[in-house]
């Protein structure tokens, strides 16, 4: 299964990032203001010359005419919006496409939980399953996927609710969704946040599902093609 990824489409060259949602992109030699859905660094990708992929958009609410949808690394296609793990996922499961996530019928979005707002709470007459999904665009040597590309307060946080969810009673996963091909396994980035890393490792211990996938990336669709190796730190 895949989604598609609709609207006209634009090939542009990346000049610089303003803020965390904010990018200057050279569109036919014309600086054009693009919106960024995506609050990660990803400065291996966004570097000035790199071919990016946009989408024109046509609403006047907007304040920027574009959105930033992909970006070329070397002859990779990657996908950077962050909000498409969700979206992936929430298809897996509806389809029974993810083998350990089969035998449950009811899926929710955006669940609250503790003091957090996880991305899943699915569940079946016998068990309850709490879910966060990263989006993962960083591979680093050696096709080794890893999260975060810049330090998150709010990742840890997350882990840290799963294991509470543990504790209660519930089973508790996280999914790094790498939004690109050219990753065959993964690892927290302990140079990057090493305190996530370390809530991952006490997660782990407590029984949380740590799972990764990449993803087949066109101009025009993404999927999730293949469960990769998590490797812990």
């Amino acid at each position: 299964m895949k989604i598609n990824i609709e609207g006209n489409k634009i090939e542009g060259t990346f000049h610089k990032r303003i803020n965390r949602f904010i990018a200057e992109i050279y569109i036919n030699d014309k600086i054009e203001i693009a919106h960024v859905a995506n609050t990660g660094r990803m400065k291996e990708l966004l570097i000035p010359g790199a071919k990016v992929i946009l989408r024109k958009v046509n609403e006047s609410h907007r304040k920027t005419q574009y959105d930033l949808l992909m970006a070329y690394k070397d002859t990779t296609l990657v996908s950077i919006d962050s909000r498409l793990p969700n979206q992936l996922l929430q298809q897996a499961f509806m389809h029974k496409s993810i083998p350990y996530f089969k035998q449950y019928n009811d899926i929710r979005r955006e669940v609250n939980f503790g003091k957090s707002k996880l991305d899943f709470y699915i569940s079946n007459e016998r068990e309850s399953v709490l879910i966060e999904a990263k989006c993962v665009t960083l591979v680093k040597e050696d096709d080794l996927a890893s999260f975060p590309d810049a330090p998150t307060d709010r990742g840890r946080k997350h882990i840290l609710e799963l294991i509470e969810g543990k504790k209660q009673g519930f089973r508790s996963a996280v999914f790094f969704i790498v939004q690109r091909e050219d990753a065959n396994r993964f690892t927290p980035n302990k140079e990057m946040d090493e305190a996530f890393c370390e809530a991952v490792l006490l997660a782990q211990k407590a029984g949380v599902e740590f799972y990764a996938y990449n993803c087949a990336v066109t101009t025009h669709s993404i999927a999730l093609k293949e469960e990769i190796k998590v490797f812990f730190n």
